[in-house]
């Protein structure tokens, strides 16, 4: 059994153990959202700072994965209602430099995640949630607020698509080759 700290309210205890067991998972997902490790970080800290803020609205303690995920969502949402950046267009014909090319912007991970990206929000939300933050048909149908079978209806037809995308790609190496 562990030591109680002394002065620790239960409140604190449990906001603790929240994030010990869930900051991997929010971080893969933030990761999966923004593409970059140092928004993840901030999409991450925002969240569990705004957790700790509102904790006492978190009844049940087995919702806590689906309700900082919707946190994190709108964290998300909020980075780009407060700030409109600059485009620029870029040239399709520089190529990239592979020597300093991520893992997962090479390879298998990469035409996955592109496939992934080319999918609807209403499929595409929903798979992440499941793949990168581990979650199951009734958490995301509980911070979608949504159904557990429409979920799993969008999951299959997620799947499906994501499958017809991947086929298509391999299928049009192959007559490369």
């Amino acid at each position: 059994m562990a030591p109680v700290k002394e002065g620790v309210n239960p409140k604190q205890r449990q906001y603790e153990a929240m994030v010990r067991a869930l900051s991997a998972d929010l971080y893969r997902y933030a990761f999966w959202l923004s593409r970059s490790e140092t928004v993840a970080q901030d999409l991450v800290q925002e969240t569990f700072l705004r957790a700790w803020k509102n904790l006492d609205a978190l009844r049940d303690a087995e919702a806590a994965k689906p309700w900082l995920i919707t946190i994190l969502r709108r964290e998300h949402a909020r980075l780009y209602e407060r700030k409109r950046l600059d485009t620029v267009e870029l040239d399709d014909n520089v190529p990239e430099d592979t020597a300093f090319a991520s893992p997962e912007r090479s390879g298998d991970a990469a035409q996955v995640r592109e496939a992934m990206l080319k999918l609807p929000d209403k499929y595409r939300d929903p798979l992440a949630m499941q793949v990168l933050g581990g979650m199951s048909c009734d958490e995301i149908a509980e911070s979608t607020g949504q159904q557990p079978g429409a979920v799993m209806t969008q999951l299959f037809r997620a799947r499906q698509r994501l499958k017809a995308l991947l086929g298509g790609r391999a299928a049009a190496e192959g007559a490369r080759k």
